[in-house]
């Protein structure tokens, strides 16, 4: 009798200690729900809830709601728990880092480019990262990549897939592999064609570091740990443009490899199976393969608006901290507009047109940083506004709700419109480019 009393005891005791845990797990569940719902209203609200390039989608008939996804993502509040489920909350601050997909211990994250909604144009290329030309590899930003890890490791596999098909090629190009743009995904490609003792040339239009080194100065990159080719692990969470590059020479310098910078590529022609000829405004090169490595955004969107050639208009800010007592108009409302801005405005009187009504893309800490500096009356916003001409002391803007065009005074203006995708450049060489709608970058293998 004694025996079955303590078992009744035992099992009273272990029903009392599920029923609190269980009701611990549903009163969290609730405020998960709670919290995370309150946020996606939020982030409609605020145009943050529809992806402007690579972002997850979940599956809801895996995802069993462990939460791995949202704990491994860097950018924070990208992904929330509600109703048991990984749902997503602002998926305009994706940056790709592919950390939810491979925290998912179901396989229910796929990353995917693009929205019903919104298009996104990409070039066409297979797993392997080749094109619709054959020898032909596409890595990095121009594949839908931007972020500095993901960038590295698909110039790294480029190389690797195209070593290995040309391995047997009978090919008397001059060279194995010909990398256009010294970007990260160009410079993990030279650093492993190096790395596999394959003859290759590196070509850059502009500086090495690609998109990298158009940064303001002062800009702080974001980038999560990567494996760098030939040097190892690097993990940098927050540093400099400057001190990103001055690694990267540092690397290329130990093992002599030199990247021919200034050097554009002009023509890219497929004369034969593994036979490419690259024209640029130097020289004719001859290669087996070639890894395109240039960047979306090589040539800016224009406004189209009388006085944008003139001298003071400028695409890109290069060094803010030797520019003072200027009166600065930014024309745009991305993270690179804000941030020239936040680093123009110690010592300049900084004004900001944006043709919306607010804010909607913004990384959270770029949107509080000039949301203060508002309050501060550092810098003054002018939303609903569009240039109208730009004047050699002054600019014009036409408001939404002013009856009379707005002049203010001007010395300098800075346009972050985005950039135009070098579409007349790669139909020039036969690649086939798509919009995507959805589609998807990455998926589980089952």
């Amino acid at each position: 009798m004694e025996i079955l009393l303590e078992n009744v005891a035992t099992y009273a005791v272990v029903f009392i200690v599920v029923v609190v845990v269980l009701a611990l797990y549903i009163k969290k569940l609730k405020r998960n729900t709670k919290e995370t719902k309150a946020k996606i209203e939020e982030s409609i609200q605020f145009g943050l809830h529809e992806p402007v390039s690579l972002h997850p989608v979940v599956d809801h008939d895996l995802c069993f709601g462990c939460g791995s996804c949202v704990a491994a993502c860097p950018e924070q509040d990208v992904l929330g728990l509600m109703n048991g489920q990984a749902h997503i909350i602002h998926a305009s601050r994706c940056v790709g880092h592919g950390a939810c997909f491979r925290a998912c211990p179901v396989d229910a994250i796929t990353l995917c480019i693009g929205t019903e909604k919104r298009g996104v144009e990409l070039p066409h290329v297979t797993p392997e990262y080749e094109s619709n030309i054959p020898g032909l590899y596409i890595a990095g930003e121009l594949g839908g990549m931007g972020l500095i890890k993901n960038a590295v490791e698909q110039g790294k596999m480029a190389v690797n897939f195209l070593s290995n098909k040309i391995s047997s090629s009978s090919s008397k190009a001059e060279y194995d592999v010909l990398i256009v743009g010294a970007g990260p995904a160009g410079i993990a490609a030279s650093l492993t064609a190096e790395k596999r003792n394959m003859k290759y040339l590196t070509l850059e239009q502009d500086s090495l570091g690609g998109t990298v080194f158009n940064f303001p100065r002062a800009k702080i990159v974001m980038t999560a740990p990567m494996d760098l080719p030939l040097h190892g692990k690097v993990k940098l969470r927050e540093t400099s443009k400057s001190a990103l590059i001055n690694l990267w020479r540092k690397v290329l310098a130990q093992h002599n490899i030199t990247i021919h910078e200034s050097e554009k590529v002009e023509s890219i022609v497929r004369v034969k199976d593994y036979f490419f000829e690259v024209k640029t405004n130097k020289g004719i090169y001859t290669s087996k393969g070639i890894i395109l490595a240039i960047g979306r955004r090589g040539t800016p969107r224009k406004l189209n608006i009388p006085g944008e050639q003139k001298e003071k208009v400028s695409y890109r800010l290069i060094e803010p901290e030797l520019i003072s007592n200027q009166s600065i108009l930014i024309v745009g409302g991305g993270d690179s507009a804000i941030e020239s801005a936040l680093l123009l405005m110690k010592d300049n009187s900084i004004t900001i047109s944006y043709r919306s009504e607010g804010f909607s893309r913004l990384k959270p800490k770029n949107l509080e940083l000039i949301q203060q500096a508002e309050k501060d009356r550092k810098v003054k916003i002018l939303f609903n506004s569009n240039v109208k001409e730009i004047l050699d002391d002054k600019v014009v803007l036409i408001v939404s709700g002013v009856e009379n065009n707005v002049t203010i005074k001007n010395d300098l203006v800075y346009i972050f419109a985005g950039g135009l995708l070098p579409t007349d450049f790669l139909q020039k060489i036969g690649i086939q480019v798509t919009k995507k709608h959805g589609e998807a970058i990455m998926k589980p293998e089952n």
